[in-house]
């Protein structure tokens, strides 16, 4: 049987490109190289030479986090020179990478989501307003960046400005989001027009951390994972239904991870992730092992559904 051609992409020109390197490593390391010729890329010097090589390539995993990466660019590339790849397109990309658009989205389909308020670099911003209307403490993030870059928690008014100033470090647009304290869930979902729900997995950022920022992500041991999820069936249920739900609203396509907290029995949308972390022990495919598909057998049922 003839080998298929894999256009490997990972590293990448944004702040979470050493996590991009390395998910990269670990799946081309799991990658069946019986059944693939993977052929690794860097955008961050490589996108002439992908380019070039474009006739040759069958299919690509964007294995890319955050701006220029997961946000549609990347992806309007490989549609403009006849590559397909796996995940969302250019619209459920930039749908889900930027955190205001996908909010109004979950609006639209009825998924509910903390109260906020959007601010701009240089726009009025009334803080006093805003906390009256959002309380102590809140969330303060960029509106388009990944693996918690740039967020805080803000619990005294005195904080607010400092923190959008980090927040506008990555964007000119920032979130103020009330904070809600609870039971973080996370629900992967996988498919192309059937979408199949994986077991949730719950988050318990270590004492060490506040929430689960950058280094609680990505640190070995910081961070306890737990899957499935300890909540029950019924409520198991209506957060597989939201992440089904918030992958439709977005756009999406063969598979994202819907963030999500659980609170006096209520849950709320956080966010969509359309390239999620891509080591064997990262959220989604501790997802996929415990539905009964190894990180090996992963890597091939999003190149099939790439190719679909």
């Amino acid at each position: 049987m003839k080998k298929l051609t894999v256009a490997l992409l990972s590293g990448g020109i944004s702040s979470e490109r050493e996590v991009s390197l390395n998910s990269g490593n670990q799946v081309f390391a799991a990658l069946d190289k019986e059944k693939y010729r993977v052929v690794r890329y860097d955008p961050k010097s490589d996108i002439p030479r992908l380019v070039d090589d474009a006739e040759s390539i069958d299919v690509a995993l964007v294995i890319l986090h955050g701006p220029y990466g997961e946000d549609g660019t990347v992806q309007g590339l490989l549609d403009l020179i006849g590559i397909p790849y796996q995940g969302a397109g250019v619209l459920g990309s930039a749908a889900a990478m930027n955190k205001l658009a996908s909010k109004h989205l979950y609006a639209q389909c009825g998924l509910p989501v903390p109260p906020y308020r959007a601010v701009r670099a240089g726009g009025r911003f009334d803080a006093d307003e805003c906390l009256t209307e959002l309380g102590l403490p809140v969330v303060v993030k960029p509106v388009a960046a990944g693996s918690s870059v740039g967020m805080t928690i803000v619990r005294s008014a005195d904080a607010l400005q400092q923190a959008l100033q980090t927040a506008f470090e990555f964007d000119r647009h920032a979130l103020v989001e009330a904070f809600i304290q609870g039971t973080e869930v996370t629900g992967a979902v996988i498919g192309n027009d059937r979408l199949q729900a994986l077991p949730l997995i719950e988050i318990i950022p270590g004492k060490d951390h506040e929430f689960f920022d950058y280094t609680a992500k990505y640190t070995p041991g910081a961070t306890q994972e737990i899957c499935p999820a300890r909540i029950d069936a019924a409520m198991t249920e209506k957060a597989q239904k939201y992440a089904t739900k918030a992958h439709e609203a977005l756009f999406c396509r063969g598979y994202s991870r819907t963030d999500m907290i659980l609170k006096d029995g209520e849950l709320f949308v956080l966010e969509t992730n359309t390239i999620p972390g891509f080591t064997p022990t990262s959220l989604f495919p501790q997802a996929a092992a415990a539905a009964g598909m190894d990180f090996s057998r992963l890597l091939d049922r999003l190149i099939e559904l790439a190719m679909e």
